[in-house]
């Protein structure tokens, strides 16, 4: 009898057969809705050691998201320093950046960046995370265009796998009692596994399963689906998929992922027609 894998050999032998396949440029999400993302962008750093904010800039465009999470776009130690040209990002995408930070040289909260492009920002809530790490979670309420609203955390959790369950709890406990609007919580959640002890566990408890994984890291040969758009909606998330270009290959150790939201359920319509709401779990 031969021994069966494990998860993270068969998540290996999986990207080995499908890195075979890669596109010569990123494949689009296809259909209509708002457009979401998030991105861990390694300070900036690409896979080749080379420290270029433009190639970051360049690959936040490609995506053409409505509004993109970005994790490590400061410095992490001393006084924390913003990596990217907002104003530019601005001027050229249309996404502006949620206020986050005291420091007026950063350009978020613990490294985390939120970028919307149509709304208004109704309330901001900047959250230290627990655990050994320097961690937190931002989170933006946005009265979006359409007339929806939208709750966003964005989040990059430790390494430690305690600090992770401490940290999910926490984020949880921030939602529990506030169920009027849509959620999002998009981020790096440093975590792929789905047993008892993963903080990925929490997530799926509060809210049902989670969307189909996507492996993003490392970004030259993806194997761990290590970041996640997760809702409290079911029907929310209609499609995902990691931005796999040639550019994001290099620019960063991870793959943005991205995700396409139905603007019916954001709305809190009935998208089946049979009379039945979306489910709202928290």
């Amino acid at each position: 009898m031969k021994p069966l894998k494990s998860p993270l050999a068969n998540a290996v032998m999986r990207s080995i057969r499908e890195n075979g396949k890669r596109p010569e440029e990123a494949v689009p999400l296809q259909g209509e809705g708002l457009r979401v993302a998030t991105y861990n962008v390694h300070k900036c750093v690409g896979v080749d050691g080379k420290l270029d904010p433009d190639r970051t800039f360049e690959v936040i465009r490609e995506i053409g998201a409505d509004l993109i999470a970005l994790q490590e776009a400061d410095t992490r130690f001393g006084e924390r320093t913003g990596l990217l040209d907002l104003k530019r990002i601005e001027q050229e995408t249309g996404l502006i950046a949620v206020p986050a930070e005291a420091s007026v040289r950063a350009h978020g909260w613990h490294g985390n960046v939120l970028l919307f492009r149509d709304g208004a920002i109704r309330d901001i809530r900047r959250e230290k995370l627990p655990g050994l790490e320097p961690r937190g979670a931002l989170l933006t309420e946005i009265a979006l265009n359409n007339g929806s609203l939208l709750r966003v955390v964005a989040v990059h959790l430790g390494l430690l796998r305690v600090s992770r369950r401490q940290q999910a709890d926490h984020i949880l406990g921030l939602l529990g009692n506030r169920d009027e609007a849509a959620s999002l919580i998009m981020g790096d959640m440093n975590e792929w596994r789905l047993g008892d002890g993963s903080a990925l566990k929490r997530f799926e408890a509060a809210f049902g399963e989670l969307p189909p994984p996507r492996a993003s890291f490392p970004a030259r040969w993806p194997v761990l689906a290590l970041d996640r758009i997760i809702s409290n909606r079911d029907g929310l998330v209609l499609d995902l998929a990691a931005h796999d270009s040639p550019l994001a290959r290099v620019a960063s150790d991870h793959l943005p992922l991205t995700a396409l939201l139905d603007t019916a359920v954001l709305r809190g319509e009935d998208r089946a027609g049979d009379g039945e709401a979306a489910r709202a779990p928290l």
